[in-house]
C-alpha cells in the first residue's frame, strides 16, 4: 500500500479581485451593484444569493473599494456600531441567519444614512424570508434595494469549477471538467467543498488529479441519489 502523504494545514489563498469573478447572466446585476458604488441612489443595499454564489467575493470587492468594516449580523452590538461606521462604509453579513441585535442593525442604518456612509448587507434569501421582529428595522431594510445571485447556468458551474482549481494551482483539462459539471449538484457550494476535498486527497495520496481520482472522490463523497457514475 502506498504510504500516505503528511499534509499541513495551510490555507490557501482564493483570488479574490474584480477581475477574478466570473461575470455571467446569473450575477450580473450583483456586480454591476458593485461596479456602480459609490454613486448609488441610497445609503445601502442588500446582495443576496445561495451559499457560494459569489456573495463574500463580491462583499470582498467592495471592501477594497469602499475600505469598508465588515461585521456578522450576528455578532454585531450597538457599542461597536460608532466604529464600525467610522470608515464611512460597512458590510454586514448572513442576516438571514440570524442577528444579534435587532436594535445594533437598526442604529448601524441610521447612522449611516446621517453620516453619509454606505451599507452593504447580504443574506441567502430575501429581506421577507428573515426572521425580523422589530417593525422599525424591517421597514428599513424593505426600503433597501435588493440584488440576487439567481442559479448559476453552465457557463457559470464550468467557469468557478475551473477558478476553485486555479485558486488551489491545480490544472485541470476540458475533459475533467465537463465530465465533473455532468456528474455533480448544480451548486457553486458543491464545487467549493469538492475542489478542496480533491486538493487534500491528491495531497495525502500524493497523486495526479486526473479522471478516475476523482471518479472515485465524487462517489465517495456525494450521496448516492446526487452522484451520476458514467452511463
Amino acid at each position: 500500500m502506498k504510504p500516505r502523504q503528511l499534509t499541513l494545514d495551510l490555507p490557501f489563498r482564493p483570488a479574490l479581485a474584480r477581475e477574478d469573478f466570473l461575470v455571467a447572466s446569473c450575477n450580473q446585476a450583483a456586480v454591476a451593484l458593485v461596479d456602480q458604488w459609490p454613486d448609488w441612489p441610497t445609503n445601502g443595499a442588500i446582495l443576496i444569493g445561495p451559499p457560494g454564489s459569489g456573495k463574500s467575493h463580491l462583499a470582498s470587492v467592495w471592501q477594497q473599494k469602499s475600505g469598508a468594516n465588515r461585521q456578522l449580523a450576528a455578532h454585531i452590538s450597538t457599542a461597536a456600531v460608532p466604529g464600525l461606521i467610522a470608515a464611512g462604509a460597512l458590510i454586514l453579513e448572513d442576516l438571514d441567519q440570524g442577528i444579534g441585535d435587532e436594535r445594533a442593525v437598526f442604529h448601524a442604518l441610521n447612522l449611516a444614512k446621517q453620516q453619509a456612509a454606505q451599507v452593504l448587507l447580504t443574506g441567502r434569501s430575501p429581506v421577507a424570508d428573515w426572521a425580523v421582529a422589530l417593525p422599525d428595522l424591517l421597514s428599513r431594510l424593505n426600503a433597501l434595494p435588493q440584488v440576487a445571485i439567481k442559479e448559476p447556468d453552465d457557463a457559470v458551474l464550468r467557469g468557478v469549477l475551473v477558478k476553485h482549481f486555479a485558486d488551489r494551482q491545480i490544472g485541470v483539462g476540458e475533459a475533467l471538467v465537463s465530465y465533473m459539471i455532468l456528474r455533480m449538484p448544480r451548486s457553486l457550494e458543491a464545487i467549493r467543498r469538492i475542489v478542496a476535498i480533491i486538493d487534500t486527497r491528491a495531497m495525502e495520496q500524493g497523486v495526479d488529479v486526473t479522471r478516475p481520482f476523482v471518479a472515485r472522490i465524487l462517489e465517495e463523497e456525494m450521496a448516492p441519489d446526487l452522484f451520476k457514475p458514467e452511463s
